[in-house]
């Protein structure tokens, strides 16, 4: 298989790696700014923002870059970086909110208006972002995209965001850190979710089973296993997350229906 000139990926490399320092600095910016005018951002988003992106820097740069390039195994552990723990602690630090409390309430209505829009809000519904998010996965690895993607640096460049932002806005529509206009219920949320959730089980043991063009047999078997059980364990804290958030939307109903039991019969 043909690949990329290692100059033009450490290029790539140093495009994404610049990309995602801007967008570190950007949140840090606003956590110093919004500090200003309200209570301190909580400490604990801000390590979960810095993990983030030190998960997006090192999947895409520096050794294990140059080892995903290379070996399919390590591109596996590369994409449950970029695409499943980086998004997931992205999401967990809420930098929506935090740009919300930066803004001034007149920038931050313009933004409302914005989100509220309908293409937006189509973007962001689970079945839309599990499509993007799966259904880009099962293009990659079921054609020959992934053997291009090793031969074209724009292509390179266009699959690795994508791979985060697909994973960003899927995880985002499944468990509501951030203010959203049009809230899904848990239970549709949740059937999303596990049908995703299949999906990314059988396309692992598909490629375990049909190696991707190009990549070897004991590559790809391990590769599909790390696909297998580390989406699993990622997939296992988001379902944990949307469980409690929907029990404790759901215990002030369970108070009022006890106290309501509770109260005599006239």
């Amino acid at each position: 298989m043909s690949h990329v000139h290692p100059l033009q990926l450490t290029n790539a490399s140093t495009l994404m790696s610049i990309a995602f320092f801007i967008i570190y600095i950007g949140y840090l910016s606003a956590v110093l700014y919004s500090n200003k005018r309200f209570n301190n951002w909580p400490l604990y988003r801000f390590i979960l923002f810095t993990l983030g992106i030190f998960c997006l820097v090192i999947a895409t740069s520096g050794p294990l870059a140059k080892l995903a390039h290379e070996s399919f195994s390590f591109h596996m552990v590369s994409h449950l970086l970029l695409g499943m723990i980086a998004p997931l602690l992205i999401v967990l630090s809420a930098p929506m909110t935090l740009l919300f409390r930066s803004l001034s309430t007149k920038t931050a209505k313009r933004l409302t208006y914005f989100l509220r829009r309908k293409p937006i809000q189509l973007l962001l519904h689970p079945i839309v972002t599990s499509i993007l998010n799966m259904g880009g996965l099962w293009l990659l690895y079921t054609t020959n995209i992934y053997t291009l993607m090793h031969e074209h640096t724009l292509l390179y460049l266009f699959i690795h965001l994508h791979v985060f932002f697909a994973g960003y806005l899927f995880t985002a529509s499944i468990i509501y850190i951030d203010p959203i206009a049009h809230r899904i219920s848990y239970l549709f949320r949740s059937i999303v979710l596990v049908l995703a959730l299949s999906s990314h089980a059988i396309l692992a043991k598909y490629i375990y089973a049909f190696p991707p063009t190009g990549v070897l047999r004991h590559d790809a078997e391990i590769g599909g296993m790390l696909m297998y059980y580390g989406g699993d364990l990622v997939d296992l804290i988001i379902i944990i997350i949307l469980c409690n958030e929907w029990y404790k939307s759901a215990r002030p109903k369970l108070r009022q229906s006890n106290a309501n039991q509770k109260i005599p019969a006239q």
